[in-house]
């Protein structure tokens, strides 16, 4: 039953509720500030911060950087160059290749540029976590430190990741470049609705927001507020005991509702069970988030469709180490299941993308993600690019984000160990680069 006065065409939110409002409470949520910046991010300058008149200055821009000696791997292309050299300058790629491809932009940079010698590892482009859960400030610099220079928010309690955003422009090094899901489009909302008026009209619907017209107006809210993407679900969640994760919450005519309202958004659907799956696949959603008990059938039709899959490994995996006996008894037998439905989908032509599903600042790697698919069974240079190139297609960012070649953003990690070899390789990163900034550098 609907209690609110919209429909199919209906213009969310009122007038009276502004996107700039909504987004300063979120930032507060989140606790963006200067003094916030400076606890995730001592070396950031507070400078970094701009608000109101302030916006129309020079966005800050670290130095440029020079990365040496080390041997470059290219995702998309699988091409290995050793002894390499990478110049980053104004938050992008200004060179990378061989000592004597880059030799002018070395010279063009060589008085003012850091440098960083990289002999004995292998050079990669910055990693993407296709599936993370930022609330807070610490949250996002936990996922940066974990070796994600960039991350797609699996939605966060109000609409902290769109008020975080800005943050990777405007105090390079504090934060992943973001793509922002805000608010999870489910039949509970729980205190969100307090949060955001526009949203006060589904408080009080009986059953939750259920019927297409209530999905769809929850859904413009949502892009109303900035966000790049739509977070919604087949199921319930696998992590929490009390839940059946095969249980249908959405079916195909409530997630198309809530596709159609997304528009060019595009959504990422939670699903478990076949049956939610294939009603996801069928809406048209972008991506399946876990999809542990995808059918071949479904499998098939996502590839003919060009539906991502993100199958979160190390979030089913990890339960079977939990205290809980429900939830370690699902790891146990969730584990071969997915892997089983990586190795499908990969040899049926599903884009398989990297995604943590961490929350908070407990932070799984995105490189143990990486190593988690291919003991899966993806070859090493699909799992890389699960995380790099795969996933920048994914985000929209292709042009941007996932290589290091020329006009590409300035993000990087150098590791230890050949990935092309060892599967734990992205878990060893030494340094990490997000927007022209190092963020970590060890010895």
């Amino acid at each position: 039953m609907c209690l609110h006065d919209h429909d199919a065409g209906a213009v969310a939110p009122p007038a009276a509720v502004t996107r700039r409002n909504a987004l300063a409470g979120a930032a507060v949520l989140a606790g963006v500030s200067a003094a916030g910046v400076a606890a995730v991010a001592p070396s950031v300058a507070a400078s970094g911060l701009r608000s109101g008149a302030d916006s129309r200055r020079r966005r800050p821009v670290p130095g440029p950087l020079v990365v040496e000696g080390g041997t470059l791997l290219d995702p998309l292309t699988g091409k290995v160059v050793e002894d390499a050299v990478v110049v980053l300058a104004n938050g992008s790629v200004l060179a990378a290749g061989t000592r004597d491809a880059t030799r002018g932009a070395v010279a063009a940079v060589r008085s003012r540029a850091q440098r960083i010698d990289a002999a004995g590892s292998w050079v990669l482009p910055g990693l993407v976590d296709s599936h993370v859960h930022v609330n807070a400030l610490a949250d996002a610099a936990a996922v940066l430190h974990a070796g994600a220079t960039t991350a797609r928010s699996g939605s966060s309690t109000f609409y902290q990741d769109v008020a975080m955003q800005p943050l990777a422009e405007w105090a390079p090094g504090s934060v992943p470049r973001m793509r922002a899901a805000g608010v999870f489009v489910t039949p509970e909302l729980g205190d969100t609705v307090l949060a955001d008026p526009a949203l006060a009209p589904l408080a009080a619907l009986p059953d939750g927001v259920q019927s297409p017209s209530d999905l769809r107006y929850l859904t413009r809210v949502n892009v109303s507020r900035g966000v790049d993407v739509v977070k919604t679900r087949a199921n319930p969640r696998a992590g929490i005991a009390e839940q059946d994760p095969t249980e249908l919450v959405y079916d195909q005519e409530q997630i198309a509702a809530v596709v159609s309202a997304a528009g060019r958004a595009g959504v990422l659907c939670h699903a478990y069970s076949e049956a939610g799956i294939d009603g996801a696949v069928r809406a048209g959603v972008q991506s399946i988030e876990h999809g542990v008990f995808v059918g071949e059938a479904t499998i098939a039709r996502m590839a003919r469709k060009g539906t991502y899959f993100t199958p979160t490994m190390a979030a089913i995996t990890g339960m079977a180490s939990s205290s809980d006996p429900i939830l370690a008894e699902r790891g146990r037998q969730y584990t071969p299941v997915l892997q089983a439905a990586v190795r499908e989908a990969h040899a049926r032509g599903v884009t398989v993308v990297a995604g943590t599903d961490s929350f908070g600042t407990d932070v799984d790697p995105i490189g143990s993600e990486v190593r988690l698919l291919i003991e899966a069974g993806l070859p090493h240079l699909d799992a890389i690019r699960a995380a790099t190139t795969h996933a920048a297609r994914l985000l929209r960012w292709s042009d941007r984000v996932g290589r290091l070649v020329r006009g590409f953003a300035a993000d990087l990690v150098v590791v230890d160990t050949n990935p092309l070899e060892d599967a734990a390789a992205l878990e060893k990163i030494k340094v990490i680069v997000a927007q022209g900034a190092v963020v970590r550098q060890e010895p």
